[in-house]
């Protein structure tokens, strides 16, 4: 069954990478997804026999966790899902673990399409702010996964398949939030930038420096500092703007109270 916006193995808010205690599958693979800023690409070489070709790429998701993709028409890995959409992304969740194999990671297989959504350029732009550069290019697409299962080792005996309909929020609960997100983020960089703040370097425990929000999604924000990403998970799933805008106002309540303590 697809994801609804129910509190069903959602993790806390603030809490540090890796999987929390009682999150299912599905629960565990999107988070390292939304974390990941990118993923290495498989595609199948046109010209070498279909032999496998991996390749570093930069990543967004969607609102509903499909993979976004920026990339050139130049590239080896266009060419090869222009021949062959059949693609998988593999999303890294053991940074910074002494042991990686004890950490999270998630294959996720899917066929490629082209995008023309404005949605997702801007969304994929948020996420990655420098790719502005390039983005304007004539060779330069934003593609789309559309994920047929993912495979989900979340370290040592947890390992799990999971089918699109599990993976993925359904777009029709994701859609209301989505419409607003622009409008969220940039009220809360511009209005709130000292919540933003507190929100990485106090629940997040990040070093500070004028951290900005770059997204809003129903299971929580994702902030950035230069090269740096950080994501914050809600409490529980949220459906529209309002929504979020009520957890944001918690989390930097609870922020504040965890800084005065701090400074206590």
């Amino acid at each position: 069954m697809n994801p609804t916006i129910k509190p069903e193995a959602d993790p806390p808010a603030g809490s540090k990478a890796g999987p929390q205690p009682g999150q299912g599958p599905a629960a565990i693979a999107r988070r390292v997804m939304r974390q990941a800023d990118r993923a290495a690409l498989a595609t199948a070489q046109r010209d070498a026999g279909g032999w496998p070709y991996p390749s570093l790429v930069l990543t967004a998701l969607d609102h509903d966790a499909s993979p976004l993709l920026l990339i050139s028409d130049l590239a080896d890995h266009t060419a090869n899902i222009k021949a062959d959409p059949r693609a998988g992304l593999l999303f890294d969740g053991t940074g910074g673990l002494a042991e990686p194999l004890t950490g999270p990671r998630v294959s996720v297989l899917g066929r490629m399409e082209v995008t023309e959504d404005p949605r997702h350029r801007a969304r994929f732009l948020a996420r990655h702010e420098s790719a502005g550069f390039y983005a304007g290019f004539a060779d330069f697409t934003v593609w789309r996964m559309v994920v047929e299962r993912a495979h989900l080792v979340a370290g040592f005996g947890r390992i799990h398949w999971i089918t699109a309909g599990d993976l993925l929020y359904q777009l029709s609960d994701t859609e209301t939030l989505a419409l607003r997100e622009p409008d969220v983020v940039e009220h809360m960089n511009e209005d709130h930038a000292d919540a933003v703040e507190l929100y990485a370097t106090v629940l997040l425990g990040q070093p500070g420096g004028g951290w900005k929000l770059t997204g809003v999604d129903p299971e929580g924000c994702d902030l950035r500092l230069g090269g740096r990403t950080a994501r914050l998970d809600f409490e529980r799933p949220v459906a529209d703007a309002e929504a979020a805008r009520m957890e944001l106002v918690r989390l930097v309540r609870k922020a504040r109270i965890g800084s005065n303590e701090t400074k206590a």
